[in-house]
């Protein structure tokens, strides 16, 4: 069954931040966007729990998959919905060596609603102390779009850590979470082979420099640490082949300490 939005949604931005290019430099007022009313991006009711956890050996780093997290039509609604706000080259507050973030992107805070479904689906499966802090009890709001278009890349790096984010009450700027600290990237895939995509496999790289792959999926999440310390995973999205477009959205894993 198709997800239905009763009403287009409307998008405005709530933060302007400088955004980096791809091949260096800089565009200021690079936006994140709000999106008004809600749009219906999950259907808990339409959801059927078979998701399963997969544990990616990777010497002593800790990464993992977990399937079925979305429903294809789901999928679908979240790269309509990003299309609608627009990919562009920058990416706001994001700082990458040039040459490294081939692709496009753009920034957007998901509603509560969305979040906490998606929260509620994935909690089980979800480490519930890294470091001794605690998993906190939501995923930041900011979630960073990538469309991988023919030919673009993610060279290999490490992706930062990041603290939690979300909408004001008045809903008219980002506000920024005390007490959490993002340890774990999500990376949810939108679409893969299945809907034409080739290439494009993310690289998870252990300490002796052999790699391992995981193939893009609609509905997988990758899971693996971030940030600066030696459990973080060095990884890359390789060059997508196809003229059928990646998209991955990138969801940060937040833990309650002292930061």
């Amino acid at each position: 069954m198709k997800l239905h939005q009763p009403k287009p949604p409307k998008f405005y931005p709530v933060e302007y931040l400088q955004g980096s290019l791809p091949m260096g430099g800089f565009v200021n007022n690079t936006p994140i966007y709000a999106v008004i009313p809600s749009p219906t991006l999950l259907a808990p009711e339409q959801w059927i729990d078979n998701t399963s956890r997969h544990t990616i050996n990777l010497a002593n780093k800790l990464a993992f998959t977990v399937e079925n997290v979305l429903t294809d039509d789901e999928a679908d609604a979240i790269v309509a919905l990003t299309e609608q706000l627009g990919y562009r080259d920058e990416a706001p507050g994001i700082q990458t060596p040039p040459g490294m973030r081939m692709n496009q992107s753009v920034h957007w805070l998901a509603d509560e609603t969305f979040l906490a479904n998606l929260y509620h689906r994935l909690r089980r499966h979800l480490p519930s102390t890294l470091d001794t802090d605690p998993l906190a009890d939501r995923f930041s709001q900011r979630i960073n779009m990538y469309k991988y278009n023919q030919n673009d890349v993610f060279n290999r790096h490490i992706d930062g850590d990041w603290p939690g984010y979300g909408l004001s009450a008045d809903q008219k700027s980002m506000v920024q979470w005390p007490g959490m600290r993002s340890k774990l990237t999500m990376l949810l895939y939108l679409n893969g082979p299945e809907e034409g995509v080739r290439g494009g496999v993310t690289y998870l790289y252990q300490n002796d420099g052999q790699r391992l792959s995981v193939t893009p999926k609609k509905g997988r999440a990758l899971f693996f640490r971030h940030g600066h310390s030696p459990d973080s995973v060095l990884h890359e999205g390789a060059k997508v082949l196809s003229t059928t477009s990646k998209y991955v959205a990138r969801v940060n894993i937040l833990y309650h300490g002292r930061f």
